[in-house]
């Protein structure tokens, strides 16, 4: 039974299924990030996200057309996954390497697929010496082509058509100075472009949350501080950020920073933000409800546009001065989103704002 099975189509079936089901999941992906994350700056930024999904659906496409070709690829593609998850490292001078299951869980599937490509490449050539030739029928000639292809096309319309009015239609009046926002019950001022908002470090990114909140702590600045690191678990405090971030340091202008606290600026909390959110120039009506992994709720969907919000720049992601826990700290997204992660962490789309109350 096993034989007959491997020995027909089946294998090629279930490799090229598998395939468009995981090219149609990293399309959604792909197009959804560019739309959500890479909508920004020049044009080219939008078509690097693009580049997981397409890059898979070029792999689906050439194992539907040369299996053997497909079924190699995969298998070397797999291979370097797997050599980049191993964790190499030297113990007493020796080389050694220990296994990560993240890797295995990678290259393990794409090897199977591999595999099951190279049996129907080898089951294709003896059809083909029996005198097998493609069906007359173009459609049915060409089915998986049409099912690899399809999915993804239908993805990029559907969420083109969801997303494109939301981001051609983003406000942005070009200002980056000092902004008065009214909010749903509150009015805040929030700083201009430069330490005190979308600082961008030598290292290309925004600091992360222990970077903020410790500035003022000895030596003054975003490096290292002593007795703190994720590499050993130690991590800024809630109390931290109340008596060292950066906000404070700031001059009146907000522009300049100082060498001593001047407890003019501060940092926002979640709630702060959650009021100053906009759509199409309006406050978008929005209050946290105190819990984070959550919808903020609004009375309409804000979006990613001036006077909060750079629309021009890659953060999407603003840090919040509440913590979570003594590891996580709260941040929100432009869409009205709160979330949360390591203090440490975040990426080149985390960023802040300090803010002040107004007059």
């Amino acid at each position: 039974m096993i034989r007959k099975i491997f020995n027909d189509r089946t294998p090629g079936w279930i490799a090229k299924a598998i395939l468009i089901v995981i090219t149609s999941f990293w399309c959604y992906w792909s197009v959804a990030e560019m739309f959500h994350e890479g909508w920004w700056g020049p044009f080219y930024i939008r078509l690097v996200y693009l580049i997981p999904g397409t890059s898979l659906l070029l792999l689906t496409l050439i194992g539907c057309k040369w299996p053997r070709v497909g079924g190699w690829l995969i298998i070397i593609i797999g291979g370097l996954f797997s050599i980049f998850f191993l964790d190499i490292h030297f113990v007493d001078g020796k080389i050694t390497m220990d296994r990560d299951l993240t890797g295995f869980l990678i290259s393990g599937p794409l090897a199977f697929m591999g595999v099951l490509l190279l049996v129907e490449a080898r089951n294709q050539k003896r059809r083909i010496a029996r005198g097998w030739t493609p069906h007359s029928t173009w459609w049915r000639r060409n089915i998986w082509y049409l099912l690899a292809v399809v999915p993804p096309l239908l993805i990029l319309i559907v969420l083109s058509a969801n997303y494109l009015p939301l981001v051609l239609t983003r406000q942005d009046d070009g200002n980056r100075g000092i902004r008065q926002i009214e909010g749903n019950g509150i009015t805040l001022v929030w700083a201009p472009e430069g330490p005190g908002w979308n600082w961008k470090q030598d290292y290309g990114g925004y600091p992360s949350w222990n970077m903020i909140a410790l500035y003022g702590l000895d030596p003054i600045g975003m490096g290292d501080k002593p007795g703190y690191g994720w590499e050993i678990g130690v991590f800024a405090s809630a109390e931290d950020m109340a008596k060292y971030n950066v906000c404070l340091y700031l001059e009146e202008d907000g522009l300049t920073l100082a060498g001593s606290p001047q407890n003019i600026w501060r940092m926002p909390t979640v709630n702060d933000y959650a009021c100053s959110l906009t759509r199409d120039g309006k406050n978008a009506g929005c209050l946290w409800q105190g819990k984070g992994h959550e919808e903020i709720t609004c009375a309409n969907p804000p979006n990613k546009e001036t006077p909060l919000w750079a629309p021009d720049l890659e953060p999407i992601y603003y840090w919040a001065a509440e913590e979570y826990d003594h590891r996580l700290a709260y941040f929100v997204s432009y869409n009205g989103w709160v979330n949360i992660t390591l203090k440490s962490g975040g990426n080149p789309r985390h960023s802040y704002r300090c803010v002040r109350d107004a007059q």
